[in-house]
């Protein structure tokens, strides 16, 4: 490792030591998960926060919110005790900008049928849908396999709830999913031993594709499929075991108004 390298390794190590903690995770659908103890209730509200977290993070959290509350804060037993006509009744109104009752029904019809052939999302991913061997990597075409099952279930032929990586998506939704679901630590909770952090690639956005181009990560374009996965080799080469490990902390700047993004060569510079 050169001398750069190791430089911003102790640069994200040490802001990982000072921002990777609970107190700075608000506002993130994340914090949703702390709610459930239950593995299998947590899986099933981690891919409902997941999906629904596009658009500001204030109507995020809202929709979040109230797509719980209507599952009594039990999603899993909420969805296996509910028939098909009491799901679109109790969700007749819900609304949330491009997800609309329909979608948002047979998007959770699609989780219930998952449930009841496999028990658990993470079976599901682990066994539902055929593998696309032309995908570059285990946890891509794993993740593709699982969009195209779970859109069967819903009888949906695409949904923007649930990118399809074969389309080069970035999938950042579903990408930060797998991070809350195989990533244990103060922060994220959790749960699925189906992945190895090692397997994970990052969650990028917008805001996260410009982190990595101040960081020098990379110089692509275009924050699709391809850069997430070269900027995750990026971290790997610093971190090979867990290389989202600071996708967290890094996104805190300028999320929460405290922190910007401009600050980050600073402080990592200065560690």
């Amino acid at each position: 490792m050169s001398n750069s390298e190791n430089q911003l390794l102790e640069g994200l190590e040490a802001l990982y030591s000072k921002y990777n903690k609970r107190k700075f995770v608000h506002p993130d659908p994340l914090e949703f998960l702390y709610l459930f103890k239950d593995p299998k209730e947590r899986e099933v509200a981690g891919l409902i926060a997941a999906s629904l977290a596009y658009g500001r993070v204030s109507q995020i959290l809202k929709s979040i919110s109230i797509c719980l509350e209507k599952m009594e804060m039990r999603p899993r037993a909420f969805l296996l005790s509910r028939s098909q006509t009491d799901i679109e009744k109790i969700f007749s109104d819900f609304n949330y900008r491009f997800t609309k009752a329909r979608e948002m029904t047979r998007f959770l019809m699609g989780l219930k049928g998952l449930i009841e052939r496999y028990d658990t999302l993470e079976e599901s991913f682990l066994k539902a849908g055929e593998v696309h061997e032309n995908l570059p990597c285990l946890v891509v075409k794993r993740l593709s396999a699982f969009v195209s099952a779970l859109l069967e279930m819903a009888c949906l032929e695409k949904s923007y709830l649930l990118p399809d990586p074969r389309k080069k998506s970035a999938c950042k939704r579903l990408f930060l999913f797998l991070r809350w679901m195989v990533r244990r630590d103060d922060v994220d909770p959790g749960g699925w031993t189906c992945l190895s952090p090692r397997d994970l690639l990052v969650p990028l956005d917008t805001h996260m594709f410009n982190i990595a181009r101040d960081l020098g990560l990379t110089r692509r374009k275009q924050a699709n499929l391809i850069t997430a996965i070269e900027i995750t080799e990026a971290f790997k080469s610093l971190n090979p075991e867990d290389p989202v490990k600071y996708d967290f902390v890094l996104t805190r700047f300028g999320i929460r108004r405290e922190l910007s993004r401009k600050d980050i060569p600073h402080l990592l510079s200065r560690s």
